[in-house]
């Protein structure tokens, strides 16, 4: 039997009592129907993994107790920044799931020129909500115990003007440069992807003055929720921990 990983926004400590989350406690007793003394494991963003055993699997409130806990490191040596146009219906929704399976350190997502998703101030916060929420769920079933920063929707201009990492790539079809050709080991990259339609050329010339060099994935144009998860596996395998 699969036992069910569940993050929680408090200190885990060997011996203590917690009450699990809203989310969690319905699906594991109304979903999955757990009974008493069934296990659990835990964690909270900080690199640790709690096991832990239920006691109490009421439909409103399910308690666990922790019986110990460890320090499990699970992340990427490479740390992955991805910038990613907003994309429409369910296709954001995609992107953020798989690529926090495929173990990116944060995600930005990008108003570009030709983003059609319009965001007011309240709309923002739901989504913002509802992004991290498919965050913890796919840190959950990948086994990450740390969850990828989800930052504030940003334009190119102050993503690229706040970005730290090593080394930036823009995915522009049009380049002939692979990572192939690339001989150093960086320990951070700026992965930068636009929405439906790509990244404009004034974007592409502002993220290539911005430091971007321009990258292909080969000769076949990959559509907008497909190009960051190739990109990412590439990466992944090139510098970070894919076998």
């Amino acid at each position: 039997m699969r036992i069910s990983r569940i993050y929680i926004d408090l200190p885990l400590q060997a011996g203590s009592e917690l009450s699990l989350p809203a989310d969690a406690a319905h699906h594991l007793a109304v979903v999955l129907r757990v009974k008493t003394g069934q296990p659990v494991i835990l964690f909270n963003n900080t690199g640790v993994e709690a096991q832990a055993v239920i006691f109490q699997p009421d439909k409103k409130q399910v308690r666990v107790r922790v019986d110990a806990v460890s320090l499990v490191e699970r992340e990427s040596p490479l740390n992955i920044h991805l910038a990613v146009g907003i994309s429409r219906g369910e296709r954001m929704d995609f992107v953020l799931q798989k690529s926090t399976e495929l173990g990116v350190s944060a995600i930005t997502p990008l108003f570009c020129e030709r983003t059609e998703v319009k965001l007011s101030d309240e709309r923002l916060q739901k989504k913002m909500e509802q992004w991290k929420k498919i965050i913890i769920g796919a840190c959950e079933q990948s086994g990450r115990t740390r969850l990828p920063l989800l930052n504030t929707p940003a334009t190119l201009e102050s993503c690229l003007a706040a970005d730290t990492s090593e080394q930036r790539f823009v995915l522009h079809h049009r380049s002939d440069s692979t990572l192939a050709q690339r001989e150093e080991k960086p320990g951070s990259v700026l992965l930068l992807i636009g929405p439906e339609g790509g990244l404009s050329d004034n974007e592409i010339q502002q993220a290539q003055e911005a430091g971007c060099a321009a990258l292909t994935l080969g000769p076949r144009v990959l559509r907008t929720e497909t190009a960051p998860l190739a990109a990412i596996s590439v990466l992944q395998y090139r510098w970070g921990d894919f076998c």
